[in-house]
């Protein structure tokens, strides 16, 4: 549930799930040191709000943030949410607008959002989260094909590029 939405996706286009699964790849391998790892298919939880995030970084052993009922794994939990924007209006502003606050209401420290549909492509990273004011206080936004490079956490100095967004769409 998102600010009061249910929210039920369908598994995404192609393009959606290789850009997702590119991403999920990487980082397994460039977190593969620390403590954090990168998930998918897992429940979210902040307060009653639900998400299943196209990606998330947390804690590889999160067993105490697991919420008390089993559902998922606890916001406080989240290093960085990663979506990647699915078509079609009520998609976009979902992704968009209010995946961002809710996320930044939830204290996630990262949001990536990766979007085919805003021009050509772009790779939007938004960190600092003021949860009182359900916003980011900074944001990154870069066309594909620009290396973008994630600002803190267990992802800091971690690059989204062209490996996983594909070309500019369209460009010249």
């Amino acid at each position: 549930m998102v600010e009061g939405f249910i929210e039920v996706s369908p598994t995404g286009r192609y393009s959606h799930g290789r850009i997702a699964n590119r991403l999920r790849d990487e980082l397994v391998v460039f977190l593969a040191q620390g403590d954090c790892r990168a998930r998918q298919d897992m429940i979210v939880v902040h307060k009653r709000k639900v998400w299943i995030p196209d990606l998330f970084i947390a804690l590889e052993d999160a067993e105490q943030h697991v919420t008390e009922d089993g559902l998922g794994i606890d916001a406080s939990a989240v290093e960085l949410i990663a979506e990647v924007v699915s078509p079609g209006k009520e998609f976009l502003e979902r992704d968009r607008e209010r995946k961002r606050r809710a996320y930044a209401r939830a204290g996630i420290p990262v949001y990536v959002i990766i979007d085919d549909y805003d021009g050509h492509g772009t790779v939007s990273v938004l960190a600092g989260p003021v949860p009182s004011e359900a916003r980011y206080a900074s944001e990154v936004r870069m066309p594909y094909g620009t290396e973008v490079i994630i600002p803190e956490g267990p992802g800091k100095g971690f690059v989204i590029g062209q490996a996983i967004t594909g070309a500019l769409r369209g460009g010249d």
